[in-house]
């Protein structure tokens, strides 16, 4: 049976001669009218036999996300079980759906766009008298905001915390996703119609306000809530339909009180990132993809100074800081292409742009190309730098700086003061079986392109950072130098920062918004904070003076 609300029409891609005749109005209950059952997509249901091995609410009561195993295999799968629909609630989401597509007015004025959808979703289905039990309107409205307001059957991922990024690989092939815990593994979402695909592709590329088309089949974009999208339209550059990845960004971001937790790396550690990071020290995170580059680099950046100018380059943002002056610029593609070619805005513009802000610290997201040569210009003259850099350790990463496309000449490598690497590694885990984590590898001392001493090294056997002793490093006998102190006060100094860290730890102070000021406190009042932090935390945990181990 054709329904009554044309949605084409609706949309704009035909003409309005085609305009349905008969259309829901208010006089007409909706019980009355006739229209084609469709049921909101969903995913499959989990088989009985499948063995559960994780449930947790993605949003109360509606939809779940459910980690089974099958019994034919050992692979974990992600399920996100919603709940379901009965055929009078189906026939009333229908309804709903098409009246709202018609009728609802987006607001110029800045609103919370989940009450608005409620309120507006309301008064059109007493509008249209269409009377619904307390349980079921719930269950509808819930359906109508995922596929009207939301991200239709993606919602439930995106609202998943643990969810890293999704991979859309065309059609009937599981929707991918990166948890935290299980690492990749393939869902119940598949979409088995091209047009359902090429549409959701659509929607999403408008919500991030970018076109794509048979014309522009590559879309990047950013999604609400800072989400990063990238994705290919139909099968004009994949053979197996669109694509989408969607990189997941955290408001909330990863702070260095959080990778200790994690045991990314430990307080004596961090304490020596501290001391640097304080002292405009330069630095480049360096890992694979996935590694944790830009979470360790936002994390780092929270130990600089409150009142320290901060100028952040990316070409999608995921940098986020509590510094007041700190300025994001973002890198824009072309928009169209004139006599003297594309006119878009690189990192390169944006590094040359940044350096007559007078920054304290330059921070580019991923250098690539010749950005990396401004940037080490930059660092030449004084600024503090920091960036990160795809590559497997210190030495592949100075490796790629002096080659092109970057062409960083060897004798800027040394203004570089320390290099860290991050790593992605699988530990066992007692009992049987293993476990995916992130480890602060290394971090090495750069005084050459092929002249580095290694500080801090990773020793898998005890899943512990090893540290060499501060005596030998170079960049504190700078920083000792530059404040008038001896290498023992920078030796006690590191280890006196190691314990306000342990404190803040155990207190649970991990937000970025928390630790910023606090860590400025210890700037401008260390004694006290010190004490205050040793008297505290003796109460209840051991103070460590030295976590990573013992020096070698």
């Amino acid at each position: 049976m054709k329904s009554p609300i044309n949605r084409k029409w609706l949309n704009g891609a035909v003409g309005r001669s085609e305009k349905p005749k008969e259309v829901l109005t208010p006089k007409k209950k909706a019980s009355e009218f006739p229209i084609e059952l469709k049921h909101p997509p969903t995913g499959k249901r989990i088989p009985p036999d499948f063995k559960v091995l994780e449930r947790y609410p993605l949003e109360m009561p509606f939809s779940y996300a459910t980690i089974v195993e099958s019994p034919e295999s050992t692979t974990k799968l992600y399920y996100v079980d919603e709940i379901g629909l009965s055929e009078p609630e189906i026939a009333a989401y229908n309804y709903l759906q098409d009246a709202m597509e018609n009728e609802l007015i987006i607001s110029r004025k800045k609103v919370d766009p989940k009450a608005y959808f409620q309120l507006e979703a309301r008064k059109i289905s007493r509008k249209y008298s269409i009377a619904l039990p307390r349980v079921s309107w719930s269950k509808i409205l819930y359906y109508a905001e995922r596929d009207i307001a939301g991200f239709g059957v993606l919602d439930g991922f995106m609202h998943d915390g643990n969810i890293e990024d999704i991979s859309v690989d065309g059609v009937l092939n599981p929707v991918l996703v990166y948890h935290r815990k299980y690492e990749r593994m393939p869902t119940n979402i598949i979409f088995e119609d091209e047009s359902v695909l090429n549409d959701l592709i659509a929607k999403f590329a408008h919500v991030a306000g970018k076109h794509i088309s048979v014309a522009f089949p590559i879309m990047h974009g950013i999604l609400p809530g800072g989400h990063r999208v990238m994705a290919t339209y139909r099968k004009e550059v994949s053979p197996h339909g669109g694509t989408m990845s969607i990189r997941k960004f955290r408001e909330d971001p990863i702070t260095v009180i959080d990778m200790l937790d994690l045991g990314v790396l430990d307080p004596y550690a961090a304490a020596y990132i501290w001391l640097l990071m304080e002292n405009r020290s330069t630095a480049i995170i360096v890992g694979a993809t996935g590694a944790g580059k830009t979470t360790t680099l936002n994390a780092f950046l929270t130990l600089t100074p409150v009142n320290n100018k901060i100028v952040t380059i990316e070409e999608v943002q995921e940098i986020n800081l509590a510094h007041k002056g700190w300025t994001a610029l973002v890198s824009r593609e072309a928009y169209g292409v004139t006599d003297e070619g594309p006119k878009g805005v690189s990192l390169f513009d944006l590094v040359k742009a940044a350096m007559r802000m007078r920054p304290d610290i330059l921070v580019v997201g991923e250098v690539r190309g010749e950005e990396a040569y401004v940037l080490f210009q930059a660092i030449s003259t004084g600024h503090g730098g920091l960036c990160t850099l795809h590559a497997d350790d210190s030495a592949s990463a100075i490796q790629r700086l002096i080659s092109k496309p970057m062409d960083v000449p060897e004798a800027f490598i040394p203004f570089l003061d320390v290099a860290i690497t991050v790593r992605r590694l699988t530990l066992p885990v007692e009992g049987g079986g293993t476990r995916v984590v992130r480890r602060l590898i290394s971090i090495d001392e750069v005084y050459g392109a092929a002249d580095y001493y290694t500080m801090f090294a990773y020793d898998p056997t005890t899943d512990r950072l090893v540290p060499s002793p501060i005596e030998n490093s170079k960049r504190l006998e700078k920083v000792a130098r530059d404040l008038g102190i001896s290498m023992p006060e920078i030796k006690e100094e590191i280890r006196r920062r190691s314990v306000v860290l342990q404190w803040m730890q155990q207190v649970g102070y991990r937000n970025f918004k928390e630790i910023t000021p606090l860590l400025q406190s210890y700037i401008e009042k260390p004694s006290e904070i010190y004490e205050r932090a040793k008297e505290e935390l003796g109460r209840g945990t051991k103070v460590v003076a030295n976590p990573g181990g013992a020096e070698r």
